[in-house]
């Protein structure tokens, strides 16, 4: 039922700010739109096909793409690139050939002469401390620090619709044999932690290199039947305890931490299983609900 206004010069001034409201809500979505069609056409994006019959439920895994066949490489030695959809609970979403190898390798170099024991966030104190939940080595890139990072940040927002001044700075992994990080959330339980940028909204996971075995990011609580997804047999047992995706060098794993409706996913809890041969790289970018300032 609707209520009428007590005064007709407050409601005008409510009509008007309404209608632009309106306005600016339709020209946000027409972009978006138009947005989504640019990435249909240039393949970047892609639709399942089929009748609307045969149509795969959110959760249904088996229908997740399997690109077995090495894809073919452009004149200048670029990989094809797609996105494709992983999960709904959590949402998550792989970039295929985000990074070039030259950026990956770049990454690597610029972290190896700054690596140490990697740590964890106090939830009391916002400082870093040791875990044994954390065996890898790490160190952090300050945010724009120099025209190749910048160009990477660039793309982390074109793919999340994120603005780069709410991202933290990159920070590089290294997993040796052995070493993983128990299943954690990104999202922050205390206020301490998201008085600069307020919580943590997504998680973009770059692999910077390949991993002969093990060493998957591993979502334990997500929802799905997760045994049906392609590369389910090459998974190590304790990718096997929810649903897992391989590292691959160049690939792009997004995720969210937050619903739509702004409350936090418990089904964003995640953890990387430990590397059985081989070593594993990886680039995290941390992105924030409001700007990150540094």
């Amino acid at each position: 039922m609707a209520v009428k206004p007590r005064h007709a010069r407050v409601a005008g001034r409510k009509s008007s700010s309404s209608s632009s409201s309106s306005t600016l809500v339709l020209t946000l979505l027409v972009m978006f739109t138009f947005v989504i069609l640019i990435l249909l056409a240039l393949g970047i994006l892609s639709v399942p096909s089929g009748s609307s019959g045969d149509s795969p439920k959110a959760n249904d895994l088996s229908s997740i793409a399997r690109n077995s066949v090495e894809r073919s490489e452009g004149d200048d030695g670029s990989k094809e690139q797609w996105v494709e959809v992983i999960s709904w609970e959590p949402r998550a979403f792989v970039y295929h050939n985000f990074l070039t190898k030259e950026e990956c390798d770049y990454l690597i170099d610029l972290a190896k002469p700054r690596m140490e024991k990697s740590t964890v966030v106090d939830s009391e104190t916002g400082k870093s401390k040791d875990s044994r939940v954390r065996t890898s080595s790490g160190t952090f890139l300050a945010r724009g620090r120099d025209k190749i990072i910048r160009n990477i940040e660039k793309k982390i927002a074109n793919f999340t619709f994120l603005p780069v001044e709410h991202g933290e700075g990159l920070q590089i992994l290294h997993y040796e044999v052995g070493q993983k990080y128990e299943p954690h959330y990104d999202y922050f339980q205390d206020e301490y932690n998201t008085k600069n940028g307020g919580q943590r909204i997504a998680t973009v996971l770059m692999y910077l290199s390949d991993v002969e075995e093990g060493g998957e990011t591993v979502f334990p609580a997500a929802k799905g039947n997760i045994s049906s997804v392609p590369w389910w047999d090459e998974l190590s047992e304790c990718g096997k305890k929810g649903l897992s995706i391989k590292p691959k060098m160049g690939d792009a794993l997004l995720f969210w931490s937050m619903n739509p409706d702004a409350t936090l996913d418990p089904s964003s809890l995640h953890g990387g299983c430990p590397v059985i041969k081989g070593n594993k790289w990886s680039s995290t970018k941390w992105i924030r609900v409001d700007e990150y300032k540094v």
